[in-house]
């Protein structure tokens, strides 16, 4: 029964990432050839994967660049990839933002700029605005992480200082044709945030930004709120002419993801509830709403009676106030572990869909009934671990962290919470 369930809830996880594999979506998506030439740009987590589906399916000459995380690259023939560091940029992503911008702007009307876009761009694209310098950009990113912001709040903070992000992009390839690929990893699906909207236009402003950073109380830089407050040259708006000719395309979101787990769960007799594809707030507040619901369907059967599984994604945050290393879907999970004191018949799984959660080689973990009781065996306190937001020590201590390398794409967290009923959910 504990192998059947364990594989079970990673199977419906599996499910999720294949349904935004680049390698069957991006081919369906491609758009009408150009009288002129083809460059090919793109930044995020997925971006290289992106890259090769799309050349595999492109007959024609093209040319290009985009950047990846460290451990993401694929190998590409006409498109070179370059790996940076994500979520604190780098040199190297700064570096490959300059080559971008400077790429797409020789190009004219009769050229087609193709982006290929997903989660983890906003950090890989470093381009600092004038005056800025990437130290800068390190700096207000490591105090947005850690601060509790939700990736709304960054991305708006983030398109205020660069030079490339918030539609200056797709503004920079003006008079050129521009279409975008967009894979989405933001709640709502918002083609603006999603890695801070490089080829859309941006409906914030500088006294957003200002205001967010305020909230956070995060002062520092001073060069930053110095340029912030200067407030010059805005971003592209909606509707500026520098945008007309560009057009984005969703081709995978965290719903159709969570529609393709529901279908695991079908095949295997579990009824799915999906709760959302947009869920936010602190991991373990969320994680306590979650219980909340478990145990309701436990008790009373209700919404829906068991066996059942509770589907949801979106992105929670953690504001790090211990010594622990983060991981919003450990948080969550350690979280909902203590609030469920150890429940019969509940378990659950919550992994980030690019394999990585946080700034861990780890993508999540498993929740049972005896999680608490094999940490407290081994000396392990889990409300203590949960207090020093330490969920990915607590879960590497008792063997049950999920962990599949690079999954070459992105559409946020994935979250599976499995109420079953004696003596077995799985039929």
């Amino acid at each position: 029964m504990v192998a059947e369930t364990r594989s079970f809830l990673r199977a419906m996880f599996d499910a999720a990432v294949t349904a935004a594999d680049p390698a069957k979506i991006v081919p369906q998506n491609l758009p009408d050839p150009p009288r002129g030439m083809t460059v090919v740009v793109g930044a995020g987590k997925a971006s290289a994967a992106m890259a090769r589906a799309f050349e595999q399916s492109w007959r024609r000459d093209l040319s290009g660049l985009v950047v990846t995380r460290y451990g993401h690259a694929v190998p590409c023939e006409r498109i070179e990839i370059i790996e940076a560091a994500h979520p604190v940029p780098d040199v190297a992503g700064e570096k490959a933002a300059r080559h971008i911008l400077e790429m797409v702007s020789r190009l004219g009307p009769d050229d087609l700029v193709v982006a290929l876009i997903s989660g983890g761009g906003s950090a890989l694209l470093a381009a600092p605005a004038p005056g800025l310098t990437l130290a800068d950009e390190q700096a207000v990113n490591r105090a947005l992480l850690a601060s509790g912001a939700s990736i709304e709040e960054m991305n708006c903070v983030r398109k205020h200082l660069s030079a490339i992000k918030g539609g200056r992009l797709a503004a920079a390839a003006h008079p050129a044709r521009v279409v975008t690929l967009l894979i989405s990893d933001v709640p709502g699906d918002d083609p603006a945030v999603i890695a801070s909207g490089p080829t859309v236009g941006d409906s914030t402003s500088y006294a957003d930004a200002r205001g967010i950073l305020k909230k956070y109380g995060i002062s520092e830089p001073r060069s930053v709120i110095v340029h912030l407050d200067a407030a010059r040259d805005e971003t592209p708006k909606p509707g500026d002419p520098r945008l007309a000719r560009s057009e984005v395309r969703l081709i995978a979101t965290p719903q159709r993801s969570l529609l393709a787990a529901a279908e695991v769960a079908l095949a295997h007799k579990v009824i799915p509830v999906i709760l959302g594809d947009a869920i936010e707030g602190e991991a373990r507040e969320v994680a306590r709403v979650m219980a909340g619901i478990a145990r309701q369907v436990a008790r009373y059967h209700q919404p829906v009676p068991a066996p059942c599984v509770l589907l949801s994604g979106g992105e929670t945050t953690v504001t790090v106030r211990g010594k622990g290393r983060g991981g919003r879907n450990v948080e969550f999970l350690l979280a909902l572990a203590v609030a469920l004191g150890g429940l019969p018949y509940v378990w659950a799984i919550a992994a980030d869909t690019d394999g990585i959660d946080g700034a861990e080689e780890v993508a999540g973990a498993i929740v049972s009934p005896s999680t608490l009781c094999r940490a407290a065996e081994s000396g392990i306190c889990a409300s203590d671990r949960l207090a020093d937001n330490d969920g990915h020590g607590f879960f590497a201590a008792i063997g049950d962290q999920v962990i599949t390398g690079p999954t070459l794409t992105n559409v946020n967290d994935f979250r599976a919470i499995l109420v079953s009923a004696p003596p077995s959910a799985l039929g």
